[in-house]
């Protein structure tokens, strides 16, 4: 039997929601779709992660795994959302993709970020990155924090930088080279 669409596109989540000055970090939704497979298509969005543009059906999975990842392992993504719009602008969360690499970071909380072009240069990554940490070393006091980014992307790394992320090795993942960074923690 298949299900009336209000329940389909209603949002079956227990991500808790984030606020910052400008933005609002909340659970992914359906109608996010639109707009990320926007941003994944634009030049200035995907030059640092792969550097070509992916599809509706990228963005689709990406939304998914956001949301599994919060229903398997009670913590994942959010969707980052522009109070003055209403907008979706990006995402912000941690991961573990069992990402093929070495070293490996199997085990840790991969932080990543990812913000539109049109919305670059307002401190709207600083806020979100600043939130999710907040949070994620409430819950996960002890947890190992590890990120990858370009080596070209000079913003990404600096927002890094600003959050105590340190480089800790230099490798490649899918053919491209890419820096392991990880934030030391004070011993509990």
């Amino acid at each position: 039997m298949t299900q009336p669409l209000s329940l389909l596109t209603a949002p079956h989540s227990s991500v808790p929601e984030l606020e910052t000055p400008d933005l609002l970090l909340r659970g992914p939704r359906i109608t996010d779709l639109p707009a990320f497979a926007a941003m994944l298509t634009d030049p200035a969005f995907y030059r640092y992660l792969g550097n070509k543009p992916q599809t509706e059906e990228d963005g689709w999975r990406r939304l998914l795994a956001q949301q599994g990842h919060w229903t398997l392992l009670g913590y994942g993504a959010w969707s980052i959302e522009e109070k003055a719009t209403g907008e979706f602008i990006g995402t912000v969360g941690f991961f573990d993709f069992q990402r093929d690499l070495t070293p490996s970071l199997k085990g840790t909380l991969e932080a990543g970020w990812t913000l539109s072009p049109r919305v670059h240069g307002r401190g709207y990554a600083t806020q979100a990155v600043g939130a999710a940490l907040q949070w994620i070393e409430a819950q996960f006091p002890t947890a190992r924090l590890t990120c990858i980014i370009d080596p070209d992307n000079a913003a990404s790394l600096g927002v890094a930088h600003k959050f105590g992320f340190r480089e800790f090795a230099r490798t490649t993942y899918h053919a491209e080279p890419i820096v392991l960074l990880e934030r030391p923690r004070a011993q509990v």
